[in-house]
């Protein structure tokens, strides 16, 4: 069945690209909420840190969706977010509004979303066949990141003639939207328990049961290819969350809110790029491709930091992302072929934990660490992370030598 006929896919498909669009909108207003009430990269880093730990607690979260309606975990999720997204409109029109309010809403958004992106994950195989997940995962990121673009760019104009606040507004109507189309999703249950099955047991499922389905997703990974490389994306995504932490200060530099969003604009374009041409290289030995990619991510964002001008960082921070938005299709499309349905959603929030674990921890240093030794400091801390990168692929064989997706199964990647 063609994508576009499928009407499950379609429901999923445009449910995320609803609350990706929304996302990307209330990404940029909260951290410039944060960033115009203290005018302090420390905030801007305690932001960034709530934002991204509850990230690094998604594997908690994968048990719980293999075992729960997938259905009632996406409708769900959509609904708790939509009411928490309000807290702050709520607060700015009551006149109680201050940072404080912000930064408790953050862990809470993010911690629910946990949910629902390892539900996301494990639905999607559910409702295409496994030679169309590369296809489906690049049509979801490339329309994702498609939005993310637009939004990005346009959320710092509108910020600064609608305001931050009225973003969150529009970031509750797209989880409405969003939960009216997950309401009519029909996922063919598989290898995994069917819906009703999962729906009657979950809620009396012995907390043993649920500690021993964790440590299964750790064991089937242990010293696997796949947990190599999350290893190095740890050293990587910790200078990144230094990176998140210090952009608004360093936008501030460059323009303003505007020059923000066109910042976050040009890394959205450019994993929207790789994304969209993910298909052409999913042919290629993964770990040379991977090898190649992040040498490619490390010169241009080299470029962005030490090019003076706002085209010229534009341009780098476009060129940088490019590889990671091929890198992050291709990678999550093998998982998902070469994982067992029954874990997929454990194995997923596993890696998405793992790789992500120490963001958090790069932003709350990296608010810090900008206030004593300078922004530029910090964002070249990242180009030395991303060089890192390349030696320690080049250096493992068991991720070097990998083969295309197409023939990376349970025993090439070292599963189970």
């Amino acid at each position: 069945m063609e994508l576009r006929s499928n009407p499950s896919f379609v429901r999923l498909f445009v449910g995320r690209v609803v609350t990706n669009a929304g996302d990307s909108l209330y990404a940029i207003a909260a951290m410039w909420l944060v960033y115009d009430l203290t005018g302090s990269t420390f905030y801007t880093g305690v932001a960034s840190f709530l934002t991204l730990g509850p990230q690094a607690l998604q594997f908690l979260a994968g048990p719980l969706v293999d075992r729960w309606s997938l259905r009632r975990v996406l409708v769900s999720t959509q609904a708790v977010q939509a009411v928490g997204v309000l807290a702050v409109p709520v607060a700015a029109a009551t006149g109680h509004l201050s940072v404080w309010v912000v930064l408790f809403v953050m862990p809470v958004l993010s911690m629910v979303s946990q949910f629902d992106s390892p539900a996301m994950n494990a639905a999607l195989p559910h409702v295409v066949e496994d030679d169309q997940l590369v296809k489906a995962n690049s049509l979801f990121s490339t329309a994702g990141q498609s939005l993310d673009t637009v939004f990005n760019a346009l959320s710092g104009a509108l910020v600064a003639v609608v305001g931050a606040v009225t973003i969150y507004l529009i970031d509750a109507v797209t989880f409405v939207v969003a939960l009216v189309l997950f309401l009519g999703l029909a996922i063919e249950s598989g290898d995994r328990t069917s819906e009703a099955e999962t729906d009657d047991a979950s809620p009396d499922a012995p907390v043993g049961d649920y500690f021993d389905q964790l440590r299964e997703g750790f064991d089937y990974l242990r010293g696997s290819a796949v947990a190599s490389i999350v290893l190095g994306a740890v050293v990587v995504n910790f200078t990144f969350g230094v990176m998140m932490a210090v952009l608004p200060a360093f936008a501030e530099a460059l323009g303003g809110p505007e020059t923000y969003g066109l910042l976050m604009a040009s890394v959205a374009a450019g994993n929207l790029a790789g994304s969209a041409g993910s298909s052409l290289v999913e042919e290629y030995p993964f770990g040379l491709l991977s090898v190649a990619s992040f040498t490619v991510s490390t010169v241009c964002l080299l470029g962005a930091v030490s090019v003076p001008g706002v085209p010229a960082t534009v341009v780098g921070f476009f060129g940088a992302f490019v590889p990671a938005g091929a890198f992050n299709v291709i990678f999550f499309s093998m998982l998902q072929s070469a994982v067992d349905d029954a874990m997929l959603a454990r194995v997923t929030s596993v890696v998405s934990s793992g790789s992500t674990a120490m963001m958090p921890v790069g932003s709350l240093l990296g608010g810090t660490m900008a206030g004593a030794l300078g922004v530029s400091f910090a964002l070249y801390g990242t180009v030395a992370s991303m060089g890192f990168l390349v030696v320690y692929f080049l250096v493992r064989p068991g991720i070097r030598l990998l083969p295309p997706v197409a023939d990376a199964d349970e025993r090439v990647l070292g599963l189970g």
